[in-house]
């Protein structure tokens, strides 16, 4: 009697059983391999935005202390006041006195030098931007070099990079090549600028 049942059936309700095991494991194989490749992605992306946030900040950084030179009366003595070296750690030093940011101070021209150098510092290596005790909004392992000639300013600004990739000072001049530990994490912003 069951055999008359089904044989009486249409044959299209034979074909409709559901999913077998092997078709449920494809399905959940290529599911697999697009969140693992969304990740993945993602991952990349952290990092790539995360490179282009240190060369933003440096992009900033070098054009402050540009700003606060032109500000400071450009003479040649007064420019040749800021040549050197920062960063390669900590924030050096104490806040300078007086405080030249203050509308109740006078500030001679060394005084501001000073104080300007002191603020690019501590913004270059990210002492004001703490998690716990450890600087945490600087560039990564920034190293910072002025050099004046006449009215020429150069501005080479040196971090580490998240991957090895060439060293960011090659091609450079031999100035930009002196600033920073040379490795293939280097990378390197230079700014040369006129003061008048």
């Amino acid at each position: 009697m069951n055999n008359k049942i089904n044989n009486s059936l249409p044959k299209y309700q034979y074909q409709n059983r559901g999913m077998t095991l092997i078709e449920v494991l494809v399905a959940m194989f290529i599911l697999v391999t697009g969140i693992l490749g969304a990740v993945a992605m993602q991952a990349s992306v952290k990092k790539g935005s995360f490179d282009a946030t240190q060369r933003s900040l440096a992009s900033t950084l070098a054009q402050d202390i540009l700003e606060r030179m032109r500000s400071n009366d450009p003479s040649l003595l007064r420019l040749n006041a800021y040549s050197g070296t920062y960063g390669g750690g900590s924030a050096s030093g104490s806040i300078p006195t007086p405080n030249c940011r203050t509308s109740t101070s006078l500030c001679t021209w060394q005084q501001m030098v000073t104080h300007d150098l002191y603020e690019w510092e501590v913004n270059l290596m990210g002492a004001e931007v703490k998690d716990g005790t450890e600087s945490r909004g600087g560039l990564v392992g920034a190293v910072a070099c002025i050099a004046h000639v006449n009215n020429s300013v150069d501005i080479v600004i040196s971090w580490q990079g998240r991957e090895e990739t060439s060293d960011g000072a090659s091609g450079n001049s031999a100035f930009a090549k002196g600033c920073g530990t040379e490795s293939t994490k280097r990378r390197q912003i230079v700014v040369n600028a006129f003061i008048f």
